[in-house]
């Protein structure tokens, strides 16, 4: 049996993140496939391959445990910006671990070998993902301008008072999961796999657990 790693990008929306590790684990279990682990990626547009802990540490991780596919459910999962997902490609293939792309049926490696089709196709939707998503930032700076010209123009004030902060039970009602995960002494890693809220959350949740 094959071992397997899953990468899911962590989202605001917890159940987003957890639809996409539970159709990747039933797809896995169909196809007969071992998940040894589940990694959650924190996708940056401003980070480097190599300053993006989850995706170093998952590297780490497929070389010392055998490991044989890294699978996910989109290309786009690797990265925002096409040169440093198609660096996350390479380091797994000189490592001889091959990226299965659940959507579109793509392996990167064929019997050990990079399959060059493949690989042209990841590029291109990875240029595409990230045509997408210019055209939707470029459509949301443009509707927030004219907000804010609107305001202006009609004296309204913008964001939250200056007084404004969370509540202590507004933390523990909406985190209740992670604090108690974390009064269980759970890494901060592995409850973000879990959960899909961020380490630096986590880090302020800490005082409640």
């Amino acid at each position: 049996m094959e071992k397997v790693v899953i990468l899911a990008r962590v989202s605001t929306d917890r159940q987003e993140y957890e639809r996409q590790v539970t159709e990747l684990r039933e797809y896995c279990d169909k196809v007969g496939w071992s998940v040894e682990a589940v990694f959650s990626n924190k996708v940056s547009g401003a980070k480097k391959m190599e300053e993006r802990a989850e995706i170093m540490e998952m590297v780490e991780y497929v070389k010392s445990n055998d490991i044989s596919k890294v699978v996910c459910l989109e290309i786009s999962r690797l990265g925002r910006n096409t040169l440093e997902a198609l660096k996350v490609i390479q380091l797994l293939s000189d490592k001889g671990v091959s990226l299965y792309v659940k959507n579109y049926n793509l392996e990167t490696l064929t019997d050990g070998k990079v399959n060059p089709v493949a690989s042209l196709i990841c590029t291109i939707l990875l240029e595409i993902a990230s045509m997408e998503r210019l055209t939707i930032k470029e459509r949301m700076e443009s509707g927030r301008n004219q907000y804010i010209a609107r305001c202006k123009k009609e004296g309204i004030k913008m964001g939250r008072p200056a007084s404004y902060r969370k509540s202590e039970a507004s933390y523990k009602s909406q985190y209740n999961k992670e604090i108690s995960l974390l009064k269980k002494g759970i890494s901060l890693r592995n409850i973000t796999a879990i959960t899909g809220t961020s380490i630096n959350t986590l880090r302020k949740l800490k005082k409640y657990a």
